[in-house]
């Protein structure tokens, strides 16, 4: 589980340093989605909402590659790869093998991470 562990969180590491830079660097070149998946693209990248989407990316895959923060970087990258998974899937936009890569990779760390965790499963707060 020590090794599953340590390749899930470096390829997690990878797969978001990546998307997160080019999210700013459009180095990878793909075409605007069709139909409804466009318009909701289109109306992140207007609003400027993008910058905080790949910027979370951007830090959590740094936080994952160097080993530091790792439940932190677990915590913030949850929402994005929800709203990965649901975009492609609801939207019918191509990728969505890849998210559910994602998130199995991310479950793998989080269950390696899960003492780290346990807090915010609390039923009450005190």
């Amino acid at each position: 589980m020590k090794i599953a562990s340590l390749i899930a969180r470096l390829l997690l590491g990878l797969i978001f340093v990546v998307f997160g830079l080019n999210g700013f660097l459009h180095f990878i070149k793909a075409p605007m989605p069709e139909g409804i998946a466009g318009q909701f693209a289109g109306a992140i990248f207007v609003s400027k909402y993008y910058v905080v989407i790949f910027g979370v990316q951007l830090i959590s895959g740094v936080l994952f590659l160097v080993n530091r923060f790792v439940p932190l970087a677990v915590v913030l990258i949850g929402p994005v790869i929800v709203n990965i998974i649901c975009f492609h899937a609801l939207m019918g936009a191509p990728g969505l093998p890849l998210a559910i890569v994602v998130a199995l990779l991310w479950a793998v760390v989080a269950f390696r991470n899960k003492q780290h965790l346990a807090g915010i499963f609390v039923q009450r707060g005190e």
